[in-house]
């Protein structure tokens, strides 16, 4: 029986494969379909219009608008980081290890 994390992997995977379909990337449109649906609020609570487009440029290896997996698994890193140092100091704050 796989594991909790075997679950997760399996659902980055089939997530990534779901936007970037046969195409093995994500463009700049894919992104901001998967941020809207997997991701709601992200990009409504962002005080700066251009986030998806720092995103972008961010996540391309090639600079030709596209992301690969190894991009978008460096996004999700990057936010689940953020999620947890949230989490640590939102933990901190309230006394609890």
């Amino acid at each position: 029986m796989p594991s909790q994390l075997e679950h997760a992997m399996e659902t980055l995977m089939f997530t990534f494969h779901k936007y970037a379909g046969d195409k093995n990337h994500l463009s700049k449109e894919d992104l901001r379909a998967l941020m809207d649906k997997e991701f709601p609020g992200f990009l409504e609570n962002q005080r700066d219009p251009m986030a998806l487009e720092r995103i972008l440029r961010d996540l391309e290896q090639g600079r030709d608008g596209r992301v690969t997996f190894q991009g978008f698994f460096s996004l999700l890193a990057g936010l689940t980081i953020a999620c947890n140092d949230y989490f640590v100091l939102h933990m901190k704050q309230r006394g609890r290890k």
